[in-house]
């Protein structure tokens, strides 16, 4: 159920969340970010990198991650990434970090922002039932098409987030890397060399392990 947003609460900011693994993190990242920020009409954004991503494998350490996603959204007006996931211990549960947001900025209005293909699936997330309770939700679809619903068990509203999708995967980054092939144009260039370095440091310890 699409619904206009809501207002901030008085003296409050309305604060984006963004988490991801940022394995490694690029310019779809970066689009969707700035993107965020205009469409939601966000004092901030926090991009959160996921310290142990429940339902997926990662290939990058951790520190390694945060490190490469401060350094592509360096700068970035009305953008910070937070360590919050990284420094608890545990799964990476969203509910878990929008608790510790809610708990930290009492009187920020939250918003969480997800692909269309989370939302699909957003009942099988950990105590997902929570999830409207403490944010708003921001759903950005593909291609132009509605946000597939939510499910019957507990409709959700949620506000539709207009961003510019680019067709960049991390997954293939990672398979270009594999190959020894250029991520030029597909990473900020500003973190290019700082990519494919932690990449060849990750192969040599395959190597000797």
């Amino acid at each position: 159920m699409s619904v206009p947003p809501a207002e901030v609460p008085a003296g409050g900011r309305r604060t984006g969340i963004l988490g991801g693994s940022f394995d490694p993190p690029h310019l779809g990242h970066v689009s969707v970010a700035r993107d965020l920020v205009e469409a939601l009409r966000l004092d901030r954004l926090l991009v959160i990198p996921a310290g142990d991503p429940p339902h997926r494998e990662v290939t990058l350490p951790v520190k390694v991650r945060l490190d490469l996603t401060r350094r592509a959204f360096a700068d970035l007006p009305g953008i910070e990434v937070s360590p919050l996931e990284i420094e608890r211990a545990g799964p990476s549960y969203t509910v878990d970090t929008l608790e510790a947001l809610a708990r930290r900025f009492p009187s920020d209005r939250l918003v969480l922002a997800m692909g269309a293909d989370q939302f699909a699936a957003i009942h099988r997330w950990e105590r997902w039932r929570r999830l409207p309770e403490l944010a708003r939700i921001a759903v950005m679809p593909r291609g132009g098409r509605e946000p597939a619903p939510s499910p019957e068990s507990m409709p959700i509203e949620y506000v539709v987030a207009d961003v510019t999708r680019v067709d960049i995967s991390a997954s293939r980054i990672r398979q270009r890397l594999e190959e020894g092939r250029s991520v030029h144009l597909l990473v900020p260039e500003t973190i290019r060399h700082h990519v494919e370095r932690a990449w060849a440091g990750r192969r040599a310890r395959h190597v000797t392990q």
